[in-house]
């Protein structure tokens, strides 16, 4: 999985995977098939767990804020299954394992635990905000984001990513 999260699936080639692991390229062949069925398994581990969207709906908005914050500080490692999507979308294949990983895993994880309708479109609208500040923040370090305050950021998170979460049929807070 390291290898693909630093140089993408067009960058790195089954020996270098192969030379890593002590093995050779005939061996990981032979239990994989392919590269891309070898990458398929590894996008399959790194989207399998949950790194922003927890398994409680009554806190999934807190904690993917907070896990959104945390895992973005100029600090933190970048999370490896974001590495992959963004290193790999320039090969059409990779892109759709990456794509079919996320649905499967993430996107389904978060659409059953909202409410009302529409789930699934709201559920990536929201990891379109996700990925948009691992990349800004984490990737590019955009000043504003790099520096922000945590419970700034938190706050904005919150608003910003809130609507998505929530029950669109429910009436609004404090009517």
């Amino acid at each position: 999985m390291g290898h693909f999260a630093r140089a993408g699936y067009d960058g790195v080639g089954v020996r270098d995977i192969a030379g890593s692991a002590g093995v050779t390229a005939m061996l990981v062949n032979r239990y994989f098939g392919s590269k891309e069925k070898l990458f398929a398994e590894a996008v399959d581990t790194a989207f399998a767990t949950p790194v922003f969207v927890a398994e409680d709906p009554q806190t999934l908005l807190s904690d993917i804020v907070t896990a959104l914050v945390t895992r973005t500080e100029p600090t933190a490692d970048t999370p490896e299954p974001f590495l992959i999507l963004l290193r790999s979308v320039s090969n059409p294949r990779a892109t759709e394992i990456v794509r079919d990983a996320i649905g499967r895993y993430v996107g389904t994880r978060l659409t059953r635990q909202l409410p009302g309708p529409a789930a699934g479109l709201r559920a990536e609208v929201a990891l379109s905000v996700i990925a948009g500040v691992l990349l800004m923040r984490r990737v590019l370090a955009t000043p504003s984001l790099r520096a922000a305050d945590t419970d700034e950021l938190r706050t904005i998170l919150q608003a910003t990513l809130g609507p998505a979460l929530a029950d669109p049929a429910a009436e609004p807070p404090g009517l």
